[in-house]
């Protein structure tokens, strides 16, 4: 199947021109475009509740990540130990439009976040008439898969990562002296790729399914790297959490997880391939 090909009305296909190829991919675009307004719409109908209570909401000793790990802590015997301090920062806009520009961007990130499935689909529109036949059989359910994935992670980075993060910077301090005093574009641009780059991390086992679809990967390479792969996300983990094991575990275990989904789908890809070559054979 060429590139270059759209599914007419009755289902056949039609050659389309380099132009023709672009006008198709500029309405994809706008689509996508007016359902992230739309989110946007709604992002900005509760934005005070959005700005309140889910963007500052890290930033508040009585979040629900906080609340629960520390009932978690006490349920295992653990005392407080992952129970975290509060929260001592004080925020500040210091540009004449500062507060402006964050509204308007978190109720464009949000309205991303909103319309992401659907945005996704009318990208796998585009990209689904250049697959083969076989290849489309292996994407069933690619739309809720990516979508599932994405979430999780953006709810992963949200309450596991984003609070950790802003917990450890909020009580570090270099001197007594030294008050921790942010900036609200600063609070923002921290907690925000954190949030977003945790609903990519989780596409993990996806993009590791189609590298090995076309030979780049394979489940053991994956496992010759894991100790290094490990280790990254124990000194990422570290990073940015309080300085205790517990904690850098909360934080690891789901990354693992998805490393090791990876490499079995990767051992999926594989079998089906030497059964399909022993079939051609």
């Amino acid at each position: 199947m060429k590139l270059f090909k759209r599914a007419r009305k009755d289902g056949s296909l039609e050659e389309m021109s380099f132009i023709e190829h672009l006008d198709e991919l500029r309405k994809h675009l706008f689509r996508s475009a007016v359902a992230v307004a739309i989110g946007a719409i709604v992002m900005a109908i509760y934005n005070k509740f959005i700005v309140e209570r889910i963007l500052m909401g890290p930033t508040n000793g009585d979040f629900v990540t906080y609340t629960y790990l520390c009932k978690i802590s006490a349920k295992l015997g653990l005392g407080n130990k992952l129970c975290m301090t509060a929260i001592n920062v004080n925020m500040q806009s210091t540009d004449v439009a500062g507060q402006f520009n964050i509204y308007f961007n978190v109720i464009l990130i949000g309205g991303f976040i909103l319309a992401f499935p659907y945005v996704f689909w009318q990208f796998w529109k585009f990209t689904k008439p250049a697959l083969k036949p076989q290849e489309l059989k292996n994407t069933r359910g690619v739309i809720f898969w990516v979508s599932l994935l994405f979430f999780l992670g953006v709810l992963f980075g949200y309450f596991i990562i984003s609070p950790y993060t802003i917990n450890f910077f909020s009580n570090f301090s270099l001197d007594p002296k030294i008050k921790n005093i942010w900036t609200i574009s600063s609070y923002f641009n921290t907690i925000v790729p954190l949030i977003l780059g945790a609903g990519l991390a989780f596409q993990l086992p996806l993009v590791m399914f189609f590298l090995a679809k076309v030979g780049v990967v394979s489940a053991a390479y994956l496992r010759r790297v894991r100790k290094y792969a490990i280790l990254i996300m124990l000194i990422v983990a570290g990073i940015i959490t309080p300085p205790d094991m517990l904690s850098q575990i909360v934080c690891t275990i789901p990354l693992i997880l998805l490393y090791e989904i990876s490499i079995l789908l990767c051992v999926k890809v594989e079998k089906k391939q030497v059964q399909e070559e022993a079939e051609w054979h």
